[in-house]
């Protein structure tokens, strides 16, 4: 029976995937997701007659009316905007083909599935009579890969209306094996807070001249030398939060060696844990400190001129313990002893944390442990980021999690090519969320 649920779902999915939603900071083309949106009401019909729908430029808001809606509300969120589809893919990016036991296509994880599962399970319970206890809410935007236009505005929104959530559940981590090098396990990730984001840019002026007679120190020698520095990150602070320190905790039951020794104490060896993980993969030592990624540059327009102005721009993901201003701050004041200007471009938006040892992530860690008794919940910081940042301001308790069971190649496909998921996994997924609806 749930083979044959999930080859159901997995063929609903693939319709979803057909419907190109790629969005765009040059042209966001409105008119092509109020198209998709046609097609989740065909698909979602119940749903969609029953809850309050609001468009938001292409991003959609719907209320799922309640019994007591005295009761703080829940908010489901994912989002059905997706990125480009460049390169050669085993099937079309847009095709939805499913074979090999898979869905293919550019959404799959990222995350049309999930918003697909998210709305199927209401889809189910609405058919069944099932009216939920409180309020419950759905967001699906159509600017998360673009900078989350959409999901701010409809959190403006709601806060207008003063409107204060028990719990959101986002994207963010999946169910997957060996999360971290050495924790030997399958792990259910649950997000309970992302890093800030910032856009940078680093200026370096010069008087310009003939390359034939290049004096020392020009712009791009200059910008060169500052990134190199800057990639050693010994400007950022090192720390081990408590999040981290959970979840190291969490792996080491399926570690060995002096990594298990290490994370079953972690206090005990915090000194030596902060120089291993770093060691261990660049997600490792971003959990512990503020990361900078050198992503644009620009110089002079002619090949044979030292430019009068060079410039780099750098996406920072700032850490919750340095926080925006010392973390941009640390870095300007690098920039500035090789006489390079610091400018903001981007100023982002921090994200709070959820408390592991609250209610809310309880309740996740509780229909985790019901629909996927094999996989242990485990609490991390994300790296990414999502739309569930901007609704800090109506819930304290937002958390990152999708219900896909994930291998490495698939990770790896978000934002990749090849993206795809298990048709296996996609029942599981509608459970889950039916758990958090019914039990919330």
């Amino acid at each position: 029976m749930s083979e044959n649920r999930s080859m159901q779902y997995a063929e609903i999915l693939s319709k979803l995937i057909k419907v190109e939603t790629i969005s765009s900071r040059e042209h966001q083309d409105v008119a092509k997701f109020l198209a998709f949106h046609e097609v989740l009401r065909e698909t979602y019909p119940k749903l969609f007659s029953t809850a309050e729908v609001e468009n938001y430029d292409g991003s959609l808001l719907l209320k799922w009316k309640g019994k007591d809606s005295s009761k703080q509300p829940i908010l489901l969120m994912n989002h059905h905007d997706v990125v480009e589809a460049s390169g050669e893919w085993t099937h079309p990016a847009f095709s939805g083909a499913i074979a090999d036991g898979k869905v293919w296509g550019r959404g799959t994880l990222d995350t049309k599935g999930g918003m697909a599962m998210m709305f199927q399970a209401a889809e189910e319970l609405i058919a069944e009579g099932y009216t939920p206890e409180r309020d419950t809410y759905f967001v699906s935007a159509s600017t998360e890969e673009i900078g989350g236009e959409g999901g701010e505005a409809i959190s403006e929104e709601l806060k207008k209306r003063n409107i204060e959530f028990y719990m959101v559940l986002d994207e963010g981590g999946m169910i997957m094996y060996d999360p971290i090098g050495g924790a030997n396990g399958t792990f259910a990730m649950i997000g309970v807070g992302e890093k800030g984001y910032v856009d940078l840019k680093f200026i370096a002026n010069s008087n310009g001249g003939h390359s034939s007679a290049p004096g020392k120190n020009t712009p791009l020698v200059r910008l060169g030398k500052f990134m190199a520095e800057a990639e050693k990150a010994e400007c950022f602070d090192v720390y081990m939060s408590d999040t981290v320190k959970e979840m190291l905790s969490r792996f080491s039951p399926t570690m060995s060696g002096i990594m298990k020794t290490a994370c079953s104490n972690v206090n005990a060896f915090k000194p030596v844990l902060k120089k291993v993980m770093p060691m261990i993969s660049p997600a490792g030592a971003a959990l512990l400190r503020t990361t900078l990624a050198f992503t644009m540059s620009k110089g002079s327009e002619g090949a044979n001129v030292i430019p009068q102005e060079a410039w780099v721009v750098g996406n920072m993901r700032f850490s919750h313990h340095q926080g925006k201003k010392a973390s941009v701050d640390a870095i300007a004041a690098l920039a500035k002893k090789y006489d390079i200007e610091t400018v903001v471009i981007d100023d982002g938006i921090e994200s709070g944390i959820t408390d592991f040892n609250g209610e809310a992530f309880r309740f996740i860690e509780k229909a985790v442990n019901n629909i996927f008794p094999d996989y242990k919940p485990v609490p991390y910081i994300m790296n990414a980021a999502t739309d569930s940042r901007y609704f800090g301001k109506v819930c304290k308790n937002c958390l990152r999690f999708v219900p896909f069971k994930i291998d490495k190649q698939q990770l790896d496909s978000v934002h990749g090519i090849d993206e795809n998921v298990d048709i296996e996994t996609l029942a599981p997924a509608v459970d889950f969320y039916k758990y958090v609806i019914k039990e919330a």
